[in-house]
């Protein structure tokens, strides 16, 4: 049976190291939005077209498109066995679409839970290594609220799909935890 997986959790949770490990214990794809809309664009599809129109403009790509991409994406032959989406969706009209889509339906949801003040200090220390600017407190700290109140509500919407992992502790310690919440679901 195909693993269809989404992984939650708010900035600096440690979603794209754990998608990462998950994507190759399961031997199925990593697909994240913005690596679907990069491959788009270089791909030159239509939706990629309109997508790069749109954020060379500096805007946000709507919903709708967003959606269209990912349907799109989901539906290549390596997605077929399964596949694990970080960064979509977003929000709860991406979460309906992507339902009312082609795409099939995510199985199990796996919500990295991580405290704010660990995420502050995780992302003001990347910030720190990387040269990151806009990994600085009052970034971070707003981020966390867009995430609250646009991504948070996925949790609600997906109900008994969704296991959440405690993600504090060494990538090898949240990677077991995720393992065991996948190998019950």
């Amino acid at each position: 049976m195909p693993r269809r997986i989404l992984l939650l959790g708010p900035p600096g949770s440690g979603k794209g190291t754990q998608a990462a490990l998950i994507s190759k214990a399961l031997g199925i794809p990593h697909i994240s939005t913005g690596e679907m809309l990069r491959d788009a664009v270089s791909a030159g599809t239509e939706l990629g077209a309109k997508a790069e129109a749109l954020m060379a403009a500096g805007d946000f790509v709507p919903d709708d498109l967003v959606v269209a991409i990912v349907d799109e994406r989901l539906r290549q032959d390596d997605a077929q066995s399964g596949f694990l989406l970080d960064g979509f969706p977003r929000n709860v009209a991406q979460a309906e679409a992507l339902g009312s889509s082609s795409a099939p339906d995510i199985g199990t949801v796996i919500l990295l839970k991580v405290d704010t003040d660990e995420i502050v200090k995780r992302l003001m220390k990347r910030g720190a290594e990387q040269g990151r600017a806009d990994d600085n407190e009052e970034t971070v700290r707003r981020r966390l609220e867009i995430y609250q109140a646009e991504t948070a509500p996925l949790v609600e919407f997906y109900g008994s799909s969704v296991l959440a992992v405690d993600g504090i502790g060494t990538i090898d310690d949240v990677f077991a935890r995720v393992a065991l919440a996948l190998s019950g679901s």
